[in-house]
């Protein structure tokens, strides 16, 4: 069997970290198992949908490194769900039901207070045709629910029913079928929610195993059930835990809190976000991770915690500084061209200044200095005095990585300067900041002649 997983996104929104979570979930899961990813937007609402946050969602996709093997959309499938549900009220297992929202939460209050479990009664069943011909009398449409198998002979005497499963991340799982309402698959509209769709799309599309959040665990048993009843076999589900917020509070794709394309324009490196999405609320210690095959070789769904972890932004501005350190020239060189960073100066001066920044967007600041000139610096009479001898001592070219200690070691002994005295106003001469790379690395780049261009007056 071909592992085959999907990643189900609602087109109503743009992703964020939390979601990101899920897709790399996948992702790696069918990069360990050589199988299959399918992006599969539930875009059955068609009023909050949006083809621009289905692009979106793509674009971030592929800069995570995910690139789909299939790309399906619910809003084209509306008739082979039709045909399940025709199976589904053959079979008897679909019901209709005329409650309006008001009268079931009537109802749900009215268990409450007999200390009742707040489940649909099944009350619709108890109908006969003059009622529901009332009911149609009076312009109201039926919903149609789903006969959860939770009883033997009569629907009213709910019993014990296990839905059991193994979980891919969370090991071996209960739900009790009589706990559960008799879930909603058509609305009164003749629009679906989710159940319905994504059992027959798991269906279709051969996905072997579902990996999502563990705010589906619940949903699952129902799903198993439905999967049954459409004489189908299960897929292995698993359940990760979810992200929130360092305040705890969960994430949410309509307020774009932490969107994938907010921290791609805010210049965070794709492995940056998939490492701390995959590897936070794990027994695996949160690194920066360099590719996403290195990843996938340290992905344990097992090894996932069963309780929320909070994202805090931070842990990605460590984890951008360590990925940048440490990432050779072939690899950004394209990216540089884009801050006007080329020429033969480009791979000398990149491994400069990595080890300095935050963000590839800083490099360009830093070129600036290299090529135009430092920031206006003032200094005292000692410092200016210092200064001016240093530069009538500046070594011969050719200039290479010794050049510095060879002109530094020339004004210990002319100045008697040492430490802090003598490589602060040199520094700040050259580029006009009190810390940043290593003079021995960029002075070969600005070389001797602009160098000399930069003594103070």
């Amino acid at each position: 069997m071909t592992v085959t997983v999907r990643f189900a996104p609602s087109p109503t929104g743009h992703i964020h970290i939390g979601n990101a979570r899920t897709a790399l979930f996948n992702w790696l899961f069918a990069l360990k198992h050589q199988g299959r990813f399918i992006l599969r937007f539930d875009d059955t609402d068609a009023a909050r949908s949006k083809q621009e946050y289905a692009d979106q969602i793509q674009r971030d996709l592929h800069w995570l490194g995910i690139h789909p093997d299939v790309i399906a959309h619910q809003s084209a499938r509306f008739d082979t769900y039709a045909a399940a549900v025709e199976r589904l009220k053959g079979a008897g297992l679909l019901y209709q039901c005329w409650e309006t929202a008001e009268e079931l939460e009537r109802r749900r209050r009215l268990r409450l207070s007999r200390k009742l479990p707040p489940v649909y009664g099944r009350e619709a069943l108890k109908l006969t045709d003059e009622q529901k011909a009332a009911y149609e009398a009076e312009g109201r449409r039926p919903h149609w629910r789903y006969l959860l198998p939770n009883f033997t002979d009569n629907p009213f005497e709910t019993q014990r029913t296990e839905i059991v499963w193994d979980d891919v991340v969370r090991g071996p799982q209960t739900v009790d079928l009589s706990s559960m309402s008799d879930p909603v698959l058509v609305r009164e509209d003749g629009t679906y929610p989710y159940t319905l769709p994504s059992v027959v799309d798991d269906i279709d599309l051969g996905i072997s195993h579902v990996i999502r959040g563990d705010d589906h665990v619940a949903n699952t048993g129902v799903q198993i059930a439905l999967f049954r009843a459409l004489d189908a076999e299960p897929p292995a589900f698993g359940h990760h835990n979810l992200l929130t917020t360092a305040d705890g509070e969960g994430l949410s794709k309509r307020s774009g809190a932490l969107s994938i394309r907010s921290l791609a324009e805010d210049g965070i490196e794709p492995m940056a976000v998939a490492s701390l999405a995959v590897l936070i609320g794990t027994s695996e210690s949160v690194t920066a991770v360099r590719s996403l095959e290195e990843l996938a070789e340290r992905f344990e769904p097992k090894a996932t915690s069963k309780s929320a972890s909070k994202f805090d932004p931070t842990e990605l501005v460590a984890l951008n500084k360590v990925l940048l350190h440490a990432t050779p020239f072939a690899d950004v060189d394209q990216r540089l061209h884009g801050f006007g960073i080329t020429g033969p100066k480009a791979e000398p001066f990149w491994l400069a200044v990595r080890a300095n920044i935050e963000k590839l967007a800083d490099c360009a600041s830093w070129w600036q200095i290299v090529t135009e000139g430092p920031r206006k610096v003032e200094f005292d009479e000692a410092d200016g005095s210092f200064l001016r001898v240093a530069f009538d001592h500046l070594p011969s070219e050719p200039w290479d990585g010794m050049t510095w200690k060879i002109w530094t070691d020339r004004l210990k002994e002319q100045t008697g300067r040492k430490g802090k005295q003598l490589f602060m106003p040199l520094r700040l001469a050259l580029t006009g900041l009190d810390r940043g790379p290593e003079l021995a690395d960029l002075l070969p780049i600005i070389g001797r002649e602009e160098t000399l261009a930069r003594r103070p007056g």
